[in-house]
């Protein structure tokens, strides 16, 4: 299925896949965990297991995190499978295109622009804010606060973040890999340092009882619904698949390793975390640092929010990394123009790393600037756990209505594959 094979969006056609450059196959199985941990690691461990074990799950906490990393996994494994049987750049826009056509595919890609943009929007607007916060929390008059925080919804501090991660995107791939490992190690490493600390200063009492009264069952699994979103971002890694060195071994195992490395993250921290203060304490916006300041280790809470903004920033380079790939499978399949598809000598896809740069601070001012405290999240619940149930009977709607042209079209991959592999081997 398709909506043409000459694409009224651009008027190119599949026969450009012929004429663009290939991509640089460069990354290694311990580049694609890195990329992984670096775009799913971040906002979930420094601010949701606060806010969930306080409002949700209370010392259980840690269950639901558990919950959402086996619903991550179901998914994680559907993203190993396709991404071991196509091993190009695209991730779920590919995928789309493989099995349901070109319609279901520019869906998918539009679905993947918002969630890169608004993710790494997100993140940068909340690193700005931490910059502002610390500083206001060392001294209060600074004047450093009058050009970081000058009102009106402007944030400086994320146009810089976002500069940053575009200008070491434009420097080259191997310097952007260089330090997305590095980033990505330091980043396990406070997590690991915040898990290990609060689970020494843990206390018994604080997790008895361990499912609180006034939260229930039912808020462990309203806890496990906020939690799947510190999962998302483990499927840039198939984003990216189209540099990877044996892509239809390394990608899969990079998606499994990476939910793995990050499940069992999310669940000794917020096991910490809970064990340490009592729920009722605990910080909805800076859980951990105010955490050790809480038991008196005001080092630990010094070491956790220096670190918070240390590794931040990653997230928003990893997102920013996704997206000009994202733009360059659209390009090869003529639904973009051709120039997302050219690269610079030192393989940087610029064009689309300068379109991702403006998405990105575009959005950043539409990013809401304050939380609704005052306003009940039971709606959005609904409407999350609506669309998950919609999404399924669909699902499954499309595969009967199609299951002949995908079985077809998994096949003539299967054949291209096989006679590829023959091919090499003479």
């Amino acid at each position: 299925m398709g909506v043409s094979e000459q694409s009224p969006l651009i008027g190119g056609s599949n026969g450009h896949r012929d004429d663009h450059e290939e991509l640089h196959r460069h990354l290694s199985l311990f580049d694609l965990v890195c990329i992984g941990v670096g775009a799913t690691v971040g906002s979930g461990v420094f601010v949701l297991i606060g806010l969930i074990a306080h409002t949700s799950a209370g010392p259980a906490v840690f269950l639901s995190w558990g919950i959402a990393g086996i619903a991550a996994l179901a998914s994680g494994l559907c993203y190993a499978e396709l991404g071991g049987r196509f091993p190009e750049a695209g991730s779920s826009y590919l995928y789309a295109k493989e099995t349901m056509g070109e319609l279901a595919s520019v869906i998918a890609a539009a679905c993947l622009t918002l969630e890169y943009t608004g993710s790494a929007s997100a993140v940068a607007r909340s690193w700005g804010d931490k910059v502002v916060e610390y500083i206001r929390s060392r001294n209060s008059e600074s004047f450093l606060i009058s050009i970081l925080d000058p009102g009106l919804g402007i944030n400086p501090c994320a146009f810089v973040v976002s500069l940053g991660s575009v200008l070491l995107l434009l420097e080259g791939v191997k310097e952007s890999k260089s330090v997305t490992n590095f980033f990505s190690s330091l980043n396990v490493s406070l997590v690991m340092f915040m898990a290990v600390m609060s689970i020494i200063l843990a206390k018994k009492e604080n997790l008895t009882p361990l499912i609180p009264p006034e939260f229930g069952a039912a808020g462990i699994l309203r806890g496990a619904t906020s939690s799947f979103f510190g999962y998302i971002g483990f499927d840039e890694i198939c984003c990216v698949s189209g540099e990877a060195k044996n892509p239809s071994k390394n990608v899969p195992r990079a998606i499994i390793l990476t939910l793995i490395i990050v499940t069992s993250l999310y669940i000794s921290a917020s096991l910490g975390l809970a064990g340490m203060v009592p729920y009722e304490e605990i910080s909805e916006t800076s859980g951990f640092p105010n955490g050790f300041r809480y038991v008196g280790h005001r080092w630990a809470a010094d070491i956790t929010a220096v670190g918070e903004l240390a590794v931040l920033p990653l997230v928003v380079l990893v997102t920013i990394m996704a997206q000009p790939r994202l733009c360059y499978a659209m390009s090869v399949d003529g639904l973009l123009p051709q120039i997302f598809t050219e690269m610079d000598s030192s393989g940087n896809l610029r064009e689309g790393i300068l379109l991702a740069f403006t998405m990105t601070d575009v959005s950043v001012i539409l990013v809401r600037q304050a939380s609704p405290t005052d306003v009940s999240c039971y709606p959005l619940t609904n409407k999350v756990v609506a669309f998950n149930i919609l999404s399924f009977v669909t699902g499954l709607l499309l595969r009967s209505f199609y299951s002949h042209d995908a079985t077809a079209r998994w096949r003539r991959a299967n054949n291209r594959s096989e006679t590829e592999r023959m091919l090499s081997m003479h």
